[in-house]
């Protein structure tokens, strides 16, 4: 069963500021050392942050909590499996949110068009 669904799009011209002035203290703030890694392997590093932004956003819609009770951003990491299909791993207090509600998938979109990326999450209950 459905028990959550969120979408988020942010421009990519935000990130590829960011990355363009190197701030580094802000991508490290809200992104792993994995997704940072992959991101700024990229031709377009902008685009890959951005939609990662985008994914975390909207898994936080989709949760119902929005940024508090203690989670933190770089508790919500995106993944590619080997295919390149998108995922979400949850760690600390995002985890045991998901847990305790009783959450068994989350399913994760990404797609960039017209200077912007944008992510769609379906939590599923167990």
């Amino acid at each position: 069963m459905i028990s959550g669904i969120g979408t988020d799009i942010v421009a990519i011209e935000r990130f590829q500021r960011f990355v363009d002035q190197n701030n580094t203290a802000l991508l490290q703030r809200l992104f792993t050392d994995h997704e940072r890694a992959l991101c700024s392997s990229r031709k377009h590093s902008a685009s890959c942050f951005a939609a990662r932004f985008a994914a975390k956003e909207a898994f936080l819609k989709a949760l119902g909590t929005g940024l508090r009770d203690g989670i933190s951003w770089l508790e919500i990491e995106v993944t590619l499996d080997d295919l390149g299909k998108p995922g979400l791993l949850l760690t600390g207090q995002a985890r045991k949110i998901f847990a305790a509600r009783g959450l068994g998938n989350a399913f994760l979109s990404l797609s960039h068009d017209g200077g912007n990326a944008i992510a769609m999450v379906v939590l599923e209950t167990l």
